[in-house]
């Protein structure tokens, strides 16, 4: 099992760009790729755990290779834009844990 730290995964994309992708296309570039691969996720889950069906001769789709599609350009968008994903995401879970502490628990929806 690899423990891979956001951080270490940060510093393993811009390694990989540094190393074989020339240099990083610029954010509106990687925001118009995440957008196309987010995409091709919502496809293989809205084939797979919706009411739509795959089409005749089409493949299912791996779904963690959609996922990990999607981080890697999260994660160059914030190397190229100085976002510190650990850092981020400790403080949207400090905000959301402060802010949803007893929304859900009291939501007769749920």
């Amino acid at each position: 099992m690899n423990n891979l730290t956001i951080q270490e995964a940060q510093n393993q994309v811009d390694e990989w760009i540094k190393t074989y992708g020339v240099r990083y296309f610029n954010e509106l570039t990687n925001m118009a790729c995440l957008t196309e691969e987010v995409g091709e996720l919502a496809r293989v889950i809205s084939r797979r755990y919706g009411e739509q069906s795959f089409k005749k001769g089409e493949t299912a789709g791996d779904l963690s290779d959609e996922m990990a599609d999607v981080l890697w350009v999260l994660i160059c968008l914030a190397n190229q834009t100085g976002v510190d994903l650990t850092d981020a995401f400790v403080r949207n879970m400090d905000k959301k844990t402060k802010r949803d502490r007893e929304r859900h628990i009291n939501n007769q929806k749920l």
